[in-house]
């Protein structure tokens, strides 16, 4: 019943809620109140852009099914329409997961820029009003998994994204990405000098997401805020004390705003420079452990060195498929959660099937421990 409510809930909002009087009011309510709360005794359950193992990416759906599944966090990624509404969508271009191409009447929207240094060529979501952003239909990223859901979902706006962990039958928090802030900003402008990383946060504190990690606002409306890119993390600590991740990409991709090595973000003078503006890092988890012909290599000191500076670590993305599971886990995506679990000690994973890691959190940990394991001083 309750997923009909929050589906009739985003109905109601369709279009963003910036323009929206009503979603202001709204906002002011306490709906997280008297609600089961956050587990914080064991590693987060992090459903990666939703459970989109299941039904496409970043669709209300799919973060219904995540929530259903016993997710903690919903994870999105935060991008920008033309006309300045933030959206729930991966990619800088629409190409890969909605129906433009089919769409005759965007063919001449087709554009060249340069993203991160590489010239892309597409259709970008900048260059699109978010009124005929929501006129697409998504579609399922990966040709091997389940198609039937193709074209029945529309984009989200962070709004309704929101709105959707909000009106969970439980406390559910979010973990939004700030999505090629360079480019973003590059592109889409907003009234009085505000920056795409402005937007953000003032979303954010409509909903009344604010507070350090642990805090009593913070376990209301539980939040991490994570991005690649070091200049926006500290720029935004400076307008939200709400805890904060930075990602880490693979070994050969530098940072997409200061330009520097992995080996220099991952060095342990940066680690204790950023750490005054973030709780923790997002690896990318073939960073920690390297692997060799498609087996585990040695790990790296990594997580030590993370945990050493009482920094939280968080590696992306897990999936359940053969082609993703290295070969010491034998198809079996529960090995896979327990060695990064028990044998790296990492505090959260984020997943693109939620459900599989939760029974596995229910089969080990289902009961509070008496140390916890939630790692950092607020911040």
């Amino acid at each position: 019943l309750w997923h009909a409510s929050v589906i009739v809930l985003v109905l109601l909002f369709i279009g963003g809620s910036d323009a929206n009087p009503a979603a202001r009011r709204h906002s002011q309510l306490d709906v997280n109140h008297k609600k089961q709360p956050l587990q914080t005794f064991r590693p987060y359950n992090i459903a990666h852009r939703g459970s989109n193992g299941e039904i496409p990416e970043e669709t209300a759906a799919a973060y219904l099914r995540a929530i259903d599944e016993g997710t903690d966090f919903i994870e999105t990624d935060i991008l920008a329409s033309e006309d300045g509404h933030l959206i729930c969508f991966h990619d800088v271009t629409l190409d890969n997961t909605t129906d433009i191409a089919s769409r005759t009447e965007f063919a001449g929207r087709k554009r060249t820029y340069e993203v991160q240094g590489v010239n892309m060529t597409g259709w970008f979501t900048v260059d699109f009003t978010l009124r005929e952003l929501k006129s697409l239909r998504v579609k399922q990223r990966f040709s091997f998994r389940d198609q039937q859901y193709n074209g029945k979902y529309n984009i989200l706006t962070f709004d309704e994204f929101i709105l959707i962990a909000l009106h969970a039958d439980r406390v559910v928090g979010i973990y939004p990405e700030i999505k090629n802030p360079i480019f973003i900003n590059q592109h889409v402008k907003w009234s009085g000098g505000k920056k795409f990383e402005d937007k953000f946060v003032e979303t954010l504190l409509k909903y009344g997401y604010k507070g350090k990690y642990m805090s009593e606002d913070w376990l209301m409306k539980p939040l991490f805020i994570q991005s690649f890119a070091p200049t926006s993390l500290i720029y935004i600590s400076n307008i939200t004390n709400a805890p904060k991740l930075l990602l880490i990409d693979e070994t050969t991709v530098p940072t997409q705003d200061t330009n520097q090595s992995y080996y220099e973000i991952t060095s342990n003078g940066y680690l204790a420079f950023i750490r005054k503006y973030v709780i923790g890092i997002g690896p990318w988890k073939d960073t920690i452990i390297p692997p060799e012909n498609n087996h585990l290599g040695p790990a790296t000191d990594l997580v030590a060195r993370a945990h050493a500076l009482n920094l939280q670590v968080h590696p992306y993305t897990f999936r359940n498929e053969n082609s993703y599971l290295h070969f010491n886990f034998h198809q079996d995506p529960y090995a896979e959660y327990e060695y990064w679990l028990r044998e790296i000690g990492v505090d959260a994973l984020f997943t693109d099937f939620t459900g599989s890691l939760h029974k596995y959190l229910e089969w080990t940990a289902p009961h509070q421990n008496k140390e916890k394991k939630c790692r950092g001083p607020p911040a």
